[in-house]
C-alpha cells in the first residue's frame, strides 16, 4: 500500500467544488490512478483527521493538445470527490 502523500496529488479548488463544499460537504481531490476508493479512504482520514462517508472515483482522459504541426495527448488522472460526514470540514485556505 501507498503512503498517504502519494495517494493524494493535490486538492481541486474549482468555482463548482467550492459550492458543493458549502452546500453538501464535500471535497475533490486528484489522486494516483492505481489506488482504489478504501485506500483514499484511509488516506484522507489520516491525513486530514475527519470522517469520511462516502468516496466517489472517476478516471479522466487526458486531453489532446497541438503544439505547431505536432500532437501530444495530456496524462490521464483520477479524481475523488470524497463526502465528509456531518462537523467535519476540510479548510485549504487557512486564514491565520
Amino acid at each position: 500500500m501507498k503512503a498517504g502523500r502519494e495517494i493524494i496529488v493535490y486538492p481541486l479548488v474549482t468555482e463548482k467544488m467550492s459550492n458543493l463544499q458549502e452546500t453538501e460537504n464535500k471535497v475533490a481531490f486528484a489522486v494516483d490512478r492505481g489506488v482504489n476508493k478504501i485506500e483514499i479512504r484511509k488516506a484522507i482520514e489520516e491525513r486530514f483527521n475527519v470522517q469520511v462517508k462516502k468516496v466517489a472515483t472517476m478516471n479522466m482522459k487526458g486531453k489532446m493538445k497541438r503544439l505547431g504541426r505536432f500532437e501530444g495527448r495530456r496524462r490521464h488522472w483520477k479524481k475523488a470527490i470524497v463526502t465528509l460526514r456531518e462537523g467535519f470540514k476540510i479548510d485549504f485556505f487557512e486564514g491565520k
